[in-house]
Parts: C-alpha cells; structure tokens; sequence
C-alpha cells in the first residue's frame, strides 16, 4: 500500500521550479476545473460554500434548490426561521451552526452591505461562518477576483507530500503556495487539486502508478527528497 509520509518542505528555487512544473501538470490534467458547488448568483455561492464545510460539494447541491425556492433571496434568508432553514439543510450536517451562518450572513449582505455579496477579503471573512477558504472562493468563481488560494482538506494534504510546505495551518499553507506560485495561477490552483486529491492522490491509498506527477512528488511511492 502506498505511503500517506509527507516530503520535508524544500525551499528556493528548487521548490518554485517543482511548483511551477506541477501547477504546469494541473492545468494539462484538469483544463476545466470549475467549482462543483451549484449556484446561480454570488449569494448563493456563498451560502453553499458555507454550507460545504465538513460535508462534500454534491451533499450540499442536493439541498440548496429547496433552499432557494424557499429563500430565493438575501432578504427572504435574512429573515428566516432557522428551524426552517435546519429542516433543509439538516443532511450537511452541523446544520444548526450552518442555519445560524447563512442566516447571519443573509442579515450581514442585506442590513451592511446593500443586499449584494462583498468584493473583499476584510469584508467576507467578517461575515458568519467564512474563513479566508471560503472568501477565496467565493471571490475567484463569482467576482473573478483573486487575493489568495483557497485551502481546504486536498491543498493541504497535496501541498505537505509535493513538499511545498511544512505546515497544517491552512493560512500557513496558502501564504507558503503564494510564495512558490505565480498570482495568474491561484484562482484555479485549489480546484484542480480538489479534482487530483478526489480521483488519483486519496488521503488512505494515493494511486502513484497511475499519477502523471509522480516524478515531481517526493512523497511518491514512498521514497523521499527530489527525483
């Protein structure tokens, strides 16, 4: 079985030259990364991305069309009942603290914001239940703008056995990735490495025979340092 052993982090130009190659491996794998959360406005978006968290993208679709039919709008969510809102979304999971987000931030976009979504980092991550994983996304897919690199479970795990940091803290990570990374290449980065972590470099048996960047990743088939 293949070894889940992280790389120690290598530093320099050694470290952006491996980055740029498997950023380079990413595109050629997955040109059409796209957010796999549905939705049809940034609101939505950012509701959904709030409710994303500790469950996965296809859970989360299949409860937000109710949840838009009942609260189509900011204004509608803002002034919910949150036994309502948690009889919808109650299979996310964590669905009392995920209502009483997406309620807070309904009231947050409608009584700070005007009813329309925030175009910052300061302002989303203000809001109830974003971190700074949240507020990249939310600001990549939906605005086009891009102020860092979305961390979640796949980056982390990627990043620490590609040797591109030796960190667990997600904005440890995302600032160590920043630094390896061209800015032109944050906005999808996270995105194709969800698809990689999903379908080829799993947290129990990454698949290294059938990885295409094998030969970038020290942490492959178990031996360790650059090959």
């Amino acid at each position: 079985m293949a070894t889940t052993r992280s790389a120690p982090r290598s530093t320099g130009s050694a470290a952006r030259k491996r980055a740029a190659r498997i950023v380079e491996g990413l595109e050629a794998l997955y040109p059409d990364a796209a957010v796999a959360l549905e939705y049809g406005t940034p609101f939505q978006l950012l509701c959904a991305v709030i409710m994303s968290a500790q469950t996965t993208d296809v859970t989360v679709n299949r409860v937000t069309p109710e949840l838009w039919r009942r609260f189509p709008t900011p204004e509608s969510l803002a002034s919910a009942d949150p036994a309502d809102v948690e009889g919808v979304i109650r299979s996310t999971g964590f669905y009392r603290n995920k209502a009483r987000n997406i309620i807070g931030a309904a009231r947050a976009v409608v009584f700070e914001h005007g009813g329309e979504v925030p175009r910052s980092m300061a302002e989303l991550v203000a809001l109830p239940g974003v971190a700074r994983k949240s507020a990249n996304i939310v600001l990549s897919s939906a605005f086009g703008v891009v102020e860092g690199i979305a961390v979640d479970t796949h980056v982390l795990r990627l990043a620490s056995r590609w040797g591109l940091t030796d960190h667990t803290d997600p904005v440890k990570v995302e600032a160590d990735l920043m630094s390896l990374i061209d800015r032109d290449h944050w906005g999808s980065l996270s995105l194709r490495i969800q698809l990689h972590g999903r379908g080829v470099c799993e947290a129990r048996r990454p698949a290294c025979g059938a990885c295409s960047l094998a030969t970038l990743c020290p942490s492959a088939f178990g031996v360790k340092g650059w090959r």
